[in-house]
Formats: structure tokens, sequence, C-alpha cells
């Protein structure tokens, strides 16, 4: 197994709010998480830290994360833990008041892969040499597509694309999105907007099953997203099957 990640602050934002993490436990099970924070210099990068370290400390206590329901059940604890303590970062700083994250994260093991999402970070597969969303954004925007009053080619240049309906630190209690997906797969990516807003799935797919290295690979979506714009902090977190694995 390959992993690798990169966080970029990208070339309109003055400093980088987002956060990425990728762990391995005893098992061989792995974690990967991106979290985009939102609230301004020295709040965003916070409740986007907070998000991660937790997940970070907490995975690498267990030796193993359990079955597929075990693994859930920890992913929906760990969402609801993160949310407090942002809370009561804020409470306990008031100058960070209106701070939040959104969070997409995935365990993944040789029995099978969750994933959990809350605001519009996305979490994808690569199967077949295709890429396949498995998250799906709490924004405005795609509540609207849902509900019929918007359609797809509507969205894209939206004014209120960016609003989002759901994100630690802005909701309590707070619910994060679970998805179950076949493990059989060929790679596992996790990003913040800041690539999914400057570039389509089939960019990055295109990328994504080129003959780079995982590292080089990971370094071109970037640069890429930068070169159309990097109007956002670019984040990424990637996994990639080895032969035989």
């Amino acid at each position: 197994m390959k992993t690798f990640y990169l966080t970029d602050r990208g070339m309109v934002r003055g400093h980088n709010e987002d956060s990425v993490i990728i762990s391995k436990n005893e098992s061989e099970e792995y974690m990967l998480a991106v979290a985009d924070g939102m609230g301004g210099h020295k709040a965003g990068e916070v409740a986007s830290s907070i998000a991660t370290v937790y997940l970070g400390k907490a995975f690498s206590k267990i030796k193993s994360i359990g079955t597929k329901k075990e693994a859930i059940k920890w992913l929906e604890t760990a969402a609801t833990e993160i949310n407090e303590n942002i809370f009561k970062y804020t409470e306990e700083n008031p100058g960070s008041k209106g701070m939040g994250t959104t969070l997409v994260v995935c365990i993944y093991t040789k029995e099978f892969l969750v994933f959990g999402n809350i605001g519009d970070s996305a979490g994808f597969v690569i199967k077949d040499k295709k890429i396949h969303k498995v998250t799906h954004d709490h924004t405005l925007v795609n509540l609207l597509i849902k509900t019929g009053e918007l359609t797809d080619e509507d969205a894209k240049n939206h004014p209120k694309k960016n609003v989002l309906m759901r994100a630690l630190g802005a909701n309590n209690p707070i619910e994060i999105d679970i998805f179950d997906v076949e493990p059989d797969i060929e790679g596992i990516l996790l990003c913040s907007d800041g690539l999914t807003n400057m570039l389509t799935p089939e960019q990055i797919e295109r990328t994504l099953c080129s003959d780079l290295t995982i590292d080089d690979t990971i370094i071109r979506l970037v640069q890429k997203a930068n070169n159309r714009g990097g109007t956002d902090n670019i984040s990424i977190a990637y996994l990639e099957k080895e032969m035989g694995e």
C-alpha cells in the first residue's frame, strides 16, 4: 500500500486553513482525513487541526478498528467529540467564534471500506481506472439540486455554491454521513473543494490514472488546480493499492 498527502495554500488565499492526516495502525488498517477550516486567520486552521489531531491520536491508540459496525460507531463518536472540542475552544477563545470545519474521513481494512462526511470536502474511490465519488456535499446548492430547483449546470456558477448546510463547529448536535463501499478498489482520494472547484472529475481521473509515481501524481493535481486559478486552499490524501494487494 502506498500513501501520500499534500496541502497547499493555493494562489489567492493568504494562509492555509486545511488540515490533512493519514495514519496506519498495528493491524495494517488505514485512516485518511481531510478537513477544510473556515472562520478566518487563526480560526479556520484551528478548527481543521482540532479535527485531524483528534483523529490521529484516537486512531493511534487502537490496535484494530474492529468490525465494520465498530468502525462506523468510531467515526460517529469521533465526529461528536471533535464538534464538542471545537465548541469548547470557541467558548474559551471568543475571538474564534464562528470557526468551523468540514471533514471527510475514511477507514480502510482488508475486510471493508467506510467513509464519513460533513460539509463539502469529498471522498472518491478509483476502480477499473475510473474515479467514483462516494460522498455527498452538504451545500445549499446540492440541496437545491436534490429538490429540482437547480440543474447541475446552473449549480456550477451559482453565487451561493459554497454555502454549507452542515459543518463541525456550526451544528450541534452534529450528524456525519456514513458510506459503506466495497474494499475491492485501486485507490482512495480525499480532497478539499479547492481541488474539485478547479478540476473536473475527468481531469482528476486522467492524472490519477497516469504512470506517475504517487507523489508526483498528487503534486501534479495541486499544480493543475493552481494553474486554473487556485482560488482556495488545496488538500489531498491519497491511498494507492500496489499490484497483488
